[in-house]
């Protein structure tokens, strides 16, 4: 494992979510590593963006992860974001 700062995270993806990266366990996978490289806690960012449907997981993701990824958003989701 690697340890990095914040400001160290140089890497700043671009997910389209209407695309194969735009798939709940694919956003998942992303916040159950970048947080533990981030130090957050990643069972209750799991357990949040788990908790309702799949706009509740983009905007906790959002929240969380927001700073470190462009999410972009598909024309039917616009409106519910």
């Amino acid at each position: 494992m690697t340890l990095k700062r914040k400001s160290e995270m140089t890497y700043h993806p671009v997910i389209d979510l209407s695309g194969p990266e735009g798939n709940a366990f694919v956003l998942l996978g992303y916040a159950s590593r970048w947080g533990r490289e981030l130090g957050k806690d990643t069972a209750r960012i799991h357990k949040e963006m788990t908790s309702g449907d799949y706009i509740n997981l983009v905007r906790v993701f959002e929240r969380e992860f927001g700073e470190y990824a462009t999410l972009i958003i598909p024309d039917d989701l616009d409106d519910k974001l």
